[in-house]
């Protein structure tokens, strides 16, 4: 076996499902190791919810999901990772949870026990809402109808499951277990009949009495002392078998037990005949509801507003042990060798969450705590924000680096232009912070309700118990709490009891800045009230009780603002601001257009300072756009005057395929403009024959429903507006509907061909740039080829990896024939030469690891006509240094955009200015194999752009010599 290094040198992503299983990815190692991949990153494989294609939905923390493979299965992958020299990065979840249905072993505890299971204290609930009808519940927004129409309809059913002694709530494939202090409900219907059957004496009819008297002297489910909450599980689960025991020998018993629960089951002829179990429902730990329901009452916390994905408690230790005693063990067994943690800003305290896993890695693993794990966290860094220096990780999983590698490919100067073409062609003003204020209150509204109603109610207890502010009432505590979630810069602050940091006072200061200015509330004292809370700083000086609920409203306010943020902005904004919808991707910012090239170099060089092993990535399965599609639109930004001239004429040609719908054109301008760029950036690089076009026009329809949907204004998930989109998907099929009088179709493919090819160029640029800027790169699944994938689902598209390896094994072949750059050139829309770049550049990665784990970043000048077109820079060890230098924006240059941007008459007399040192050096191409020297003029070492990129359209140069 080949020892593993602990820090990556390039990961690969795998979404593993039901689909595509260990077995599957044990036989694409070997391809992936010859490309130079160092570890598979795979999507979190522990047991999920039954058909889960993402895995986000675990059930179990402590067995692989079956779906996926068997632990042999699971041993024989890593196994040939280990032969193969590579390693294995896990995805893990602490934060949530997959719910209802019938899987969740720690959930159903405590449906059934309630505050007295105990799991109770596993999930992030709140006991003691407003609501007196939900004190001591758990309310399980699950049913399609009101809850009192589900039930006349017979929908929920009483269950006895007599070979373990238990009874169910069902509601289709969900299961709801019955708190067992309630089961003389239902046998005292026995007692009589059984009597008369068995006899009063009778030994099984005496222990069935004894069993109803048993179960009734059960502790409550609301008594939470550790003895009375062990005594109920001790117990119940005796008494659990005692009855199935006596059913397993007394078919009398079996019988009358099932007659009786035909009874309380009743008869949808009859509403009155559900009135018995109405009442045992009513009795239980749980309150079923109506799905609609959950945006209002629901109490306990989610990820986001997915009912289905509850929220754990990883602060609490016990959680944490339950949580991660699998993965702690694949990591102490060696088969797990680095942790992606995924969503780690809906944690109550996300460094202690840190702290403690790095420990309990380094105690599992038996090294000392200093020694480096490879941990890389999703976190998503909003404009300037930073990753706290102290957190011991070992950075993001790359939505930073993704909209920061972005930007050089945009036209910072099309910034006016492309939005004054967005506002003529929808007609209206958009401004970028009130649309991200107004989406976010809409998230409050609509979807995080319950949320913010459980935050007033423990804000209005810290008021009222302080004569200073007990006059802010519960309404107006409410809506400042909305106010400042709507305006906070980023999605949370990291305040503990130990109190804020100064980041954190700044943060929390240009929030309720912008809230006092927006609210319409004439005292704004209570905004300063708020802040106070917020930063903990109210709490100095008072009882210990008094802190602690400050503290604790603090910590459960930033676990709130996340998903605020998230739902508001991702989720939305992003899906009805279309300037440039290339640059609408998870963590940027709407009001960034473009990225300058000091930019650029000051931001890698602050990497490789802060957080060299960062993860770099350019496309994820949560990407609202693969890196190609953005690559392509991109290029809208260096051809402003060209789009607005075709889009309006679109706009003419398709004006007759809208229908109306409420008195408006359907589609709308905005979503119009949004399909447009989206055909421009998915459009599929081969020719389309019957069925991928079939293929590709469903896609599109997919994607705008899912998009109209998210941007929640002419339909939504929640409400939706079944006239608009069939609008809507009938302009889609028009559209895409080939024949002689399609005039749009005919007017697109020019423009598309256009920016096709140079987006070809761009994405082989920014694939570069992420394989040999400072930190760890990582290759989404099937994106070693061109990718034209939109959003999930359509990104989780089965990969085609025998062509894959087909394409890879040809290259190596002719890896030696000088003529084959030049045939990657001729084909480029084949995908060939994306897979070339990387395969070549992480080859060098693993002969010359310390160069670009270690090696210093140093920018370079250009100079000459074509400056601006350039980015270039020198990674520099003390094995050697590597030039690296992409062309940028170069849609104007290319007279004929069907041929790459190389040669001396595009790039003129522009040239690279090399550092003082490398006036001898020699550096050899290794795309090309060619050997390049600088010249030396004006005591200035140079090489010509055109020398560099002369047969090639981006270069990776080794240094061979220096003085």
């Amino acid at each position: 076996m080949k020892r593993c290094s602990p820090i990556p040198r390039a990961t690969y992503r795998l979404q593993l499902n039901r689909d595509f299983t260990f077995t599957q990815a044990t036989a694409i190692v070997p391809y992936l190791a010859a490309l130079g991949i160092s570890h598979c990153y795979i999507s979190p494989c522990l047991k999920a919810r039954p058909g889960s294609m993402h895995g986000y939905d675990i059930v179990d923390h402590n067995s692989l999901n079956p779906e996926i493979g068997s632990p042999d299965d699971f041993d024989r992958f890593v196994g040939i990772l280990h032969e193969h020299g590579m390693g294995l990065i896990l995805d893990i979840v602490p934060n949530h949870m997959g719910v209802m249905g019938s899987d969740n072993a720690w959930w159903l505890d405590v449906l059934e026990n309630g505050e007295s299971s105990v799991h109770a204290s596993f999930f992030d609930i709140d006991w003691h809402p407003i609501k007196d009808e939900l004190y001591g519940k758990v309310l399980v927004p699950v049913l399609h109808d009101h809850y009192g129409v589900v039930l006349e309809a017979g929908e929920l059913k009483l269950v006895f499951r007599g070979e373990r002694g238990e009874f169910d709530i069902v509601y289709h494939d969900h299961r709801f277990p019955v708190d067992p202090r309630e089961y003389p409900r239902i046998l005292q219907h026995c007692q009589d009949k059984l009597a008369t059957q068995l006899g009063e004496q009778n030994a099984d009819l005496l222990e069935f009495q004894s069993l109803i008297t048993a179960f009734s002297h059960l502790p409550a489910r609301y008594e939470t002392s550790p003895e009375r909450v062990a005594e109920r599980n001790r117990d119940k689960e005796i008494n659990k078998r005692r009855l199935a025991e006596l059913c397993a020998r007394s078919p009398e018993i079996v019988d009358c037990i099932q007659a009786a629960v035909s009874l309380l089951n009743g008869t949808t002829a009859d509403p009155m005949s559900f009135e018995e179990l109405h009442e045992l429902i009513k009795a239980q730990a749980f309150r079923l509801a109506n799905w609609r329901v959950a945006s209002d009452d629901i109490n306990y916390r989610r990820f986001f507003d997915s009912n289905d994905l509850a929220g754990i408690c990883m602060e609490n230790e016990v959680v944490f042990e339950a949580t991660h005693r699998l993965v702690l063990r694949l990591m102490a067994e060696g088969k797990v060798n680095g942790l992606r943690i995924d969503h780690p800003d809906g944690l109550y305290d996300p460094r202690q969450y840190f702290e403690r896993l790095n420990r309990s890695i380094a105690e599992a693993t038996q090294t000392s705590g200093n020694e480096a794990h490879y941990v890389v966290i999703e976190k998503i860094l909003s404009g300037a924000e930073r990753l706290p220096d102290e957190w011991p990780v070992c950075g993001t999983t790359g939505y930073d680096f993704a909209n920061l590698v972005n930007g050089p490919f945009v036209d910072p100067a099309a910034a006016l232009p492309m939005e004054r073409i967005y506002r003529n062609f929808v007609d209206d003003e958009i401004d970028v912070d009130d649309l991200a204020y107004s989406c976010r209150m809409l998230i409050m509204q609509v979807a995080l309700a319950s949320e913010l109603n459980v935050l007033a109610n423990q804000l209005t207890r810290i008021a009222l118990s302080k004569r200073r502010t007990c006059d802010f009432t519960l309404n107006s505590l409410r809506d400042a709490l909305a106010e400042v979630a709507a305006c906070f810069p980023v999605y949370r602050t990291y305040v503990t009891a130990a109190g804020a940091s100064d980041k954190d006072a700044r943060y929390n200061r240009s929030a309720v800045a912008a809230a006092k200015w927006r609210s319409p509330a004439a005292d704004t004292s209570i905004f300063d009230f708020l802040s106070e809370v917020l930063l903990t700083s109210i709490a100095e000086g008072h009882d210990p009780a008094y802190r602690s609920a400050v503290t604790t409203f603090a910590m459960k306010f930033q676990q709130f603002s996340g998903p605020v943020m998230a739902k508001g902005l991702e989720d939305t904004a992003f899906y009805r601001y279309h300037r440039l919808i290339s640059l609408n991707e998870v963590g940027s910012d709407l009001h960034r257009f473009g990225t300058t090239t000091p930019e650029f170099h000051l931001a890698n060089q602050d990497r490789l300072r802060c957080w060299p092993h960062t993860m770099l990535t350019t496309s994820t399965h949560d990407s609202k756009r693969s890196e190609d599609v953005r690559a392509r639109i991109n290029v809208l930004s260096e051809l402003s005057g060209l789009w607005r001239i075709r889009v309006r004429e679109w706009k003419r040609f398709n004006r007759n395929h809208k229908r109306r719908v409420n008195g408006r054109p359907a589609p709308s301008a905005n979503d119009e403009y949004l399909l447009y760029q989206t055909l421009l950036g998915a459009w599929p690089s081969q020719s389309l024959s019957e069925a991928p076009w079939q293929t590709f026009r469903e896609r599109i329809e997919n994607y705008m429903l899912k998009a109209i949907r998210e941007a929640k204004q002419n339909t939504s998930w929640i409400n939706r507006n079944t006239e608009y989109e069939a609008a809507v998907t009938s302009f889609v099929q028009t559209l895409l509907t080939p024949g002689p009088q399609n005039r749009f179709l005919s007017d697109l493919m020019p423009l598309q061909h256009r920016i096709a090819r140079v987006g070809l160029w761009n994405s082989l640029a920014q694939t570069l740039l992420k394989l040999t800027c400072p930190g760890v790169p990582d290759i989404y699944q099937g994106s070693e080829l061109w990718d034209f994938s939109l959003v999930d689902p359509d990104n989780r598209r089965p990969v085609d990896y025998a062509s894959r390896q087909e394409i890879f094994q040809n290259l190596r072949e002719s890896s030696n024939d000088k003529s084959m750059v030049g045939r990657l050139l001729e084909t480029p829309e084949s995908g060939r030469i994306k897979l070339y770049v990387i395969w070549k550049t992480l080859c060098l990665r693993r002969q010359r690891p310390s160069l670009f784990d270690e090696g210093e970043y140093l920018p370079l000048e250009i100079e000459g006509a074509k400056a601006d077109h350039v980015i270039a820079f020198i990674r520099k060890a003390e094995t050697g240094s590597a030039l690296i230098v992409v062309p940028r924006l170069i849609a104007g240059l290319l007279n004929d955009f069907d041929l790459p941007p190389i040669g001396p008459q595009i790039w003129e007399d522009t040239r690279v200015l090399l550092p003082a040192g490398y006036r001898s050096a020699k550096y050899q191409n290794a795309f090309t194999g060619e050997t390049i020297e600088p010249e030396t003029a004006d005591s200035n070492t140079k090489i010509a752009v055109s020398e560099i990129l002369e047969k090639f359209p981006v270069a990776l140069c080794l240094l061979e010599s220096s003085n």
